[in-house]
């Protein structure tokens, strides 16, 4: 048996910029920000570290690093140390304010789980991961408004072993490729110590509100109901014992190309077949397996900077996102030509809206007005994508051994990123219960011999 997980604190801090380098300021939320207010589920992402180190090393030269690389970064990304202020009105947008004195909750910790089983790819206890991630500190009220941190970090020692670092964001802060600048500039410096380097080879985040689309905020602001936040707010938190397990699968070069060689050739007259339309398609025709005849729901999202008209940079502060819905049954999925249904239904909704000539954002409204009757109860979504490069984040420990997105636990989504081994594979995340996990595991591998 196990031994029970246990974690020690080492030491609670808080992380501010250096005096007087950001002063007040705030940034009001877009459409593309608003729209998370109603999806309460935070984001958890962790990195896993081999450092052969002791605890008195880490408290003396990792956790002093840390926290002044954070407080560098944060200097020029003042979002991550700002609180989120909703107001409860339609008629004033929600913003994330920073003044001085504000900061980052930084958790130390020492941890007994077995690291090489938690950065191992075979199916893991979700519950073991939950103590690795931090928590968002309460919600306090103003004179007009409610404000709550948006951004945290816990970094946890496995002595001798390695290290995690931890971090939770709630989902207006930013999209992945946010939080990907933000942590590329704070590994740049934790590397070089001052921020000389990062902005000689990094690139800055540009926080003017270049998305301009006034009727979207106030549809979104009366979707999210604004009017109804108060000091009560909290976002779920991720607690065990659950029978949740959580998986790691591999989907090689080889493997892509032998699957997008079998949808081109079945499907010639599909427009649009990436790497990522199959992968995706090829994990909803398993999961699909597991369940008698449902409506299911697949949805991830578009990055919209290029394709919003005018095109925004690729640096911009924020949201840009849009989502992309499939919906279908599994019985349909699960038969015999599964997959080339799945592949045929997302690549023709993929490459709809990447060439939609009015704009990504042209007539949206609330995406709940798609299904009236409440959403699909089997819903799939992805967090992550392969162009964002995660296993490149080295904060002088090297890459990471292992990244996982802690909060695909919530929703029963999937996680989508790059290989550390190969920018060329793509490493899926899984989260099921521990038998729906043994099907599909039998599931994930009997497909691929018969299509490949």
């Amino acid at each position: 048996m196990d031994p029970l997980p246990t974690l020690c604190v080492l030491e609670h801090s808080q992380v501010s910029p250096p005096p007087n380098t950001v002063g007040c300021r705030s940034l009001p939320l877009t459409f593309f920000d608003i729209l998370w207010l109603g999806v309460h589920d935070p984001v958890h992402t962790l990195f896993f570290y081999d450092l052969q180190i002791t605890k008195t090393h880490f408290i003396k030269t990792i956790v002093p690093n840390l926290k002044q690389s954070l407080s560098i970064t944060l200097q020029h990304f003042f979002p991550f140390v700002g609180k989120l202020a909703i107001f409860p009105t339609t008629t004033r947008k929600p913003e994330i304010r920073f003044v001085e004195g504000d900061s980052v909750t930084v958790t130390f910790a020492e941890c007994n789980l077995d690291f090489n089983d938690l950065t191992g790819n075979h199916p893991r206890k979700c519950d073991k991961f939950y103590h690795l991630i931090p928590l968002l500190r309460h919600t306090t009220k103003d004179y007009n408004c409610i404000t709550f941190p948006v951004f945290s970090v816990q970094v946890t020692l496995f002595p001798n072993r390695g290290i995690s670092i931890g971090m939770t964001n709630h989902h207006s802060l930013g999209d992945a490729s946010t939080r990907f600048c933000f942590l590329k500039a704070w590994a740049s410096i934790a590397q070089s110590g001052p921020d000389e380097s990062f902005l000689t080879n990094g690139t800055l985040p540009i926080f003017d509100r270049l998305v301009n689309y006034p009727k979207l905020d106030e549809s979104n602001l009366k979707n999210a109901k604004v009017e109804t936040f108060n000091e009560d707010y909290q976002l779920p938190r991720l607690s065990g014992p659950t029978d949740k397990v959580r998986a790691t699968f591999i989907l090689t070069r080889t493997v892509i190309n032998g699957l997008k060689s079998l949808v081109s050739t079945q499907l010639p007259e599909l427009a649009y077949v990436s790497s990522f339309t199959v992968a995706c398609a090829y994990i909803w025709n398993c999961v699909a397996k597991l369940y008698n005849d449902e409506l299911a729901l697949f949805i991830f999202v578009v990055d919209c900077r290029s394709r919003l008209d005018p095109p925004i940079p690729a640096t911009y502060f924020g949201n840009s996102v849009m989502p992309c819905m499939t919906l279908a049954r599994t019985s349909i999925l699960k038969e015999k030509e599964g997959f080339l249904t799945a592949a045929k239904m997302i690549g023709e909704n993929l490459h709809k809206m990447l060439t939609d000539k009015d704009g990504v954002a042209k007539d949206i409204g609330p995406i709940e007005k798609l299904f009236p009757d409440g959403w699909p109860k089997k819903t799939m979504g992805v967090a992550g994508t392969p162009k964002l490069k995660f296993y490149d984040l080295d904060f002088g420990f090297g890459k990471p051994r292992k990244h996982e997105t802690v909060s695909i636990d919530y929703n029963g989504s999937i996680s989508i990123s790059a290989c550390r081994e190969s920018n060329e594979d793509l490493e899926i995340g899984v989260c099921l219960s521990a038998v729906e996990m043994d099907y599909f595991v039998s599931n994930f591998n009997s497909g691929l011999k018969s299509y490949i």
